[in-house]
């Protein structure tokens, strides 16, 4: 299981990477291999402020639709176009191609209250 020391996570299975006062935020690689083949991903709050904890979109596997969590309070930037043409690449890159959206960080001291690579190894 990739687990990237770089990031920090949360217990529903979100990814951060914090660029300056921007970050991306996606679902990890052991969220995309329990949920399966990633059929769509929707994200219908680009513009919007939304809470740590808060949904931002949904992911759809072959089985399942599971809501996105976001990591920490922020303003969603952009979603990842290419995700509409190619929803598989959150099951090829997870961490790389497979990002979700792209936020503004309202609070950067809340990106304490998330997990390091080691205390989310622990949880899955």
């Amino acid at each position: 299981m990739n687990i990237p020391a770089n990031l920090k996570y949360t217990n529903e299975h979100e990814w951060i990477r914090v660029e300056g006062n921007e970050a991306y935020v996606g679902i990890t690689d052991f969220a995309q291999s329990e949920l399966g083949e990633i059929v769509f991903v929707e994200v219908e709050t680009v513009g919007e402020t939304i809470e740590a904890g808060g949904v931002f979109g949904s992911v759809e596997a072959v089985k399942t639709v599971s809501d996105l969590n976001m990591p920490v309070t922020g303003e969603v930037l952009e979603f990842n176009a290419d995700l509409e043409e190619h929803p598989e690449l959150v099951n090829e890159d997870p961490y790389g191609k497979g990002w979700m959206v792209k936020i503004s960080v309202n609070d950067a001291a809340e990106l304490d209250n998330l997990l390091d690579a080691a205390g989310y190894q622990a949880i899955i």
